[in-house]
């Protein structure tokens, strides 16, 4: 296994999971591998399949299809980090088929997308598939949730030399449809495996109306990271407008919110610039976000399963997390919540948190990305230089196709940008902006 790949990673070792997978898919049988959300699943079946494609051969080898953007976007930053040299490329909804069209202009070893779009590139492209010989299918209970079916239907038809699928989920109650073709698979169940420990709490709320109620719980919870989950995209707003009003920083995350919007969230959530996401289910499964200290359920999702994703977002790598539910006490709970008899706590009876003393951050917007054949390097080194900044100074980089987004110190956040703004990062001139 390639050892400096895992150095890149911060990692002196596969874990379980990662090493049955790795076996599995170098005997070249279909493979269905369930495990939690944040166990590592991407770098399991990628690093394996990534010593077998030809750098040499310019058409598409290795097809990963997933239920969004937003995970097409995180498989695709894990392929990059791995600096195999090889080409990889996401495509999803959302964004322009001109800037596709661009991408792909040069065909990707890797190529990573959402069902839709996949389907309708290969109706509208000339490419040549006959090279893929291997199909993953990220998450394909969520593909099948959200109607990708006579997509990933039609994709698979298209592919003339399939010789492996493999499955991956974080949960266990779908049955796998016969069109994907899988053949004698091997299963890998990691579901039960893991030493994490999630503790859940039920904090009951005096008032119906539990905003005030929150207010109090995040008051109690402290400096922490962690996602506020809502049902529905009103009452998400209507969340954020009240904690907007009591200046407790967030980033709201929905589905009714553009595409931009959204991974800016992401990407201050990532970086520090906000520990608090306010978000629909949307956020429970398929993110790359930081590791949570909590998540906690303004409302309790209808079934048990969403129930589950929710809670996977904590509590992950054997780390310890808090899943709490915030709970008017006139109202009953669900069964599949009564089952596990959470610990109940009044609201009124919480004791504020001390405030930690932490660095806080600003995240800056440059004019300038990979498509420009900006390196993360070049970056670093142009915000040390141009922008005086020392190493502690500066925070996480994401670098984009055509932009850049950097975390740095807020207190010399505007001066970072006065001596940067306007000046030249590898021979272009780049605006440098607060987002």
């Amino acid at each position: 296994m390639n050892k400096k790949i895992l150095d890149k990673f911060g990692i002196a070792a596969l874990n379980p999971m990662q090493k049955e997978a790795a076996k599995a898919i170098d005997s070249q049988a279909d493979l269905v591998l369930l495990s939690p959300t944040g166990t590592g699943k991407t770098l399991g079946f990628v690093l394996p399949l990534i010593e077998t494609l030809k750098a040499d051969l310019e058409e598409i080898q290795l097809l990963i299809l997933v239920p969004s953007r937003e995970l097409a976007q995180q498989i695709e930053q894990v392929v990059r980090k791995m600096g195999s040299g090889l080409k990889v490329n996401a495509v999803y909804g959302g964004r322009a088929g001109s800037e596709d069209r661009a991408d792909l202009k040069q065909r990707p070893a890797i190529l990573i997308g959402t069902p839709g779009r996949v389907a309708d590139r290969f109706r509208r492209d000339d490419y040549s598939l006959k090279h893929i010989k291997t199909l993953i299918l990220d998450e394909y209970d969520k593909s099948l949730e959200v109607g990708f079916e006579n997509d990933m239907t039609e994709i698979i038809e298209t592919l003339p030399n399939l010789k492996q699928r493999i499955l991956t989920s974080a949960t266990s109650d779908i049955k796998i449809p016969e069109f994907v073709g899988l053949k004698h698979p091997v299963f890998i169940n990691y579901l039960k495996e893991g030493s994490s420990k999630l503790t859940i709490k039920t904090l009951l709320s005096p008032e119906k109306d539990k905003l005030n109620a929150l207010k109090q719980a995040l008051a109690f919870i402290g400096n922490q990271n962690g996602i506020i989950f809502c049902n529905f995209k009103d009452a998400l707003e209507r969340l954020s407008e009240y904690l907007k009003d009591n200046n407790i920083e967030h980033e709201p995350y929905h589905g009714g919110m553009e595409q931009q919007d959204r991974e800016r969230a992401l990407i201050k959530f990532r970086n520090g610039t906000s520990q608090l996401l306010v978000a629909t289910d949307l956020a429970a499964r398929g993110l790359d976000i930081p590791e949570l200290s909590f998540i906690l359920h303004y409302h309790l999702p209808p079934h048990k399963k969403e129930f589950t994703h929710r809670n996977g977002r904590t509590a992950r790598m054997h780390s310890n997390g808090i899943a709490y539910i915030l709970h008017y006490k006139g109202e009953d709970l669900p069964d599949f919540i009564q089952e596990i008899e959470p610990e109940q706590i009044k609201v009124e009876d919480l004791t504020a948190a001390t405030a930690a003393s932490q660095i806080k951050w600003k995240t800056l917007y440059i004019s300038g990305g990979r498509r420009d054949k900006i390196s993360k390097g070049d970056v670093a080194g142009f915000f040390m230089k141009q922008g005086e900044l020392k190493k502690d100074q500066l925070g996480v980089i994401e670098l984009q196709q055509t932009c850049t987004y950097v975390g740095v110190q807020a207190a010399i956040a505007n001066k970072v940008i006065a001596k940067t703004n306007n000046t030249r990062l590898k021979k272009r001139k780049v605006r440098v902006s607060l987002i």
